[in-house]
């Protein structure tokens, strides 16, 4: 089986952020999204153009999602995001509702959020039950344009030995069900239960993944290619390596840091192929590893760093890898985005912000999505 990949810039980047609507008072999920999507349609037509929509429906109709062009910088990218949230902020400011990103809502109840009536969903429902029905999760894709098929297997790998970093800056989804579940990321754990969601597999060459997708085809694991949900992936359509490993994120600043480190990673391997470099990989109990490890303890996780077994506390080498990558986001324009994952560390990533909110109000997890929504309206001062 030939899978034809679509040419693209080099480190050209496009964003993808899943936004929940809440009640501005209680923060409950609240399944609006049709009532938002077609006063946006009537009021904001240009965020539907058949080229490239803005605004997307997704799985529940508590969900919006809203989506970039193509960049060549994080900041335009991210502009671009912050435009189309005004403009449905114009539409949810008039009916209540707030928006929120996270893994996951804290306690409203997973199986009673009503799905969107379009035959793909009801066929995933019908297929994975009780594991479909509790998807009440939200995440950001970031996508970054490769100029060479062959690329796209090699930058996968590049990109998965940085999946606990990705992981642990973004997990913000500790709460399930009104508990506290005891992971950083409860979505890490809960979206690998679907059929072909979770960590990929990793192929030599583009051959091995055509042969994968042929065999997925063939036995009916899928109908398109696009239900191939791994945490990275190619997106042979738009010629981009997918990386989706992020928890929802609360800010624009947090969103433009997580694009940065991925910008620059895939053009770090990108520069390597070309120079005829090789990228190294880890086995793949090391990578199962440090999904779990990073899901788990999220920024106190300690991470395996190669195939010979070497570990270091994941912020530590965050460090470091943002000093090795300083270089190429100066080339790439997003030395400042970059440097936001500073930010994070410092302040804590989003599940440490929930625990401390949850704690300073009682336990009240409607304070907690309160303030999640907060700050995505207003940001971080200073």
């Amino acid at each position: 089986m030939k899978i034809d990949f679509a040419q693209s810039e080099q480190s050209t980047i496009g964003l993808e952020w899943e936004l929940a609507l809440v009640d501005k008072h209680g923060g409950e999920l609240v399944s609006v999204a049709p009532q938002v999507l077609d006063r946006l349609g009537h009021e904001h037509a240009e965020l539907f153009s058949d080229d490239c929509p803005r605004i997307h429906q997704e799985l529940l109709l508590n969900t919006v999602e809203v989506v970039t062009g193509v960049h060549h910088t994080v900041a335009d990218a991210t502009a671009d995001l912050a435009e189309s949230i005004a403009a449905v902020r114009t539409v949810t400011d008039r009916i209540g509702v707030e928006l929120f990103s996270a893994g996951s809502h804290p306690f409203s109840p997973p199986r009673l959020q009503p799905v969107t009536d379009k035959e793909r969903y009801a066929k995933l429902i019908d297929r994975t039950q009780w594991w479909g029905r509790q998807m009440v999760i939200y995440g950001v894709h970031v996508h970054v344009g490769l100029d060479r098929r062959d690329k796209a297997m090699p930058v996968l790998d590049a990109l998965v030995n940085y999946f606990p970093h990705f992981q642990a800056l973004s997990a913000s989804s500790p709460f399930w069900g009104g508990e506290d579940t005891g992971y950083a990321s409860q979505r890490a754990l809960m979206f690998q239960q679907l059929p072909t969601a979770g960590l990929p597999f990793q192929f030599t060459d583009w051959a091995g993944f055509e042969g994968y997708v042929q065999d997925m085809l063939a036995t009916g694991v899928i109908d398109t290619i696009s239900e191939i949900r791994w945490d990275i992936r190619p997106v042979p359509r738009l010629g981009t390596i997918e990386m989706r490993v992020c928890d929802g994120l609360s800010t624009l600043e947090e969103v433009g840091a997580i694009a940065a480190l991925t910008q620059c990673l895939v053009e770090e391997a990108s520069r390597t192929l070309d120079a005829g470099g090789t990228i190294p990989t880890m086995p793949p109990w090391h990578v199962q590893e440090n999904k779990w490890r990073a899901a788990r303890y999220g920024m106190d996780a300690i991470i395996i760093l190669d195939a010979a077994g070497n570990e270091k506390l994941v912020t530590e080498h965050l460090t470091e890898t943002m000093d090795r990558l300083a270089p190429i986001a100066q080339d790439l324009g997003c030395e400042a985005e970059l440097r936001d994952i500073e930010g994070i560390i410092r302040r804590g990533a989003g599940y440490q912000r929930q625990r401390r909110v949850a704690a300073d109000h009682g336990g009240d997890l409607r304070a907690v999505v309160l303030e999640e929504a907060r700050l995505m309206r207003e940001g971080y001062e200073g």
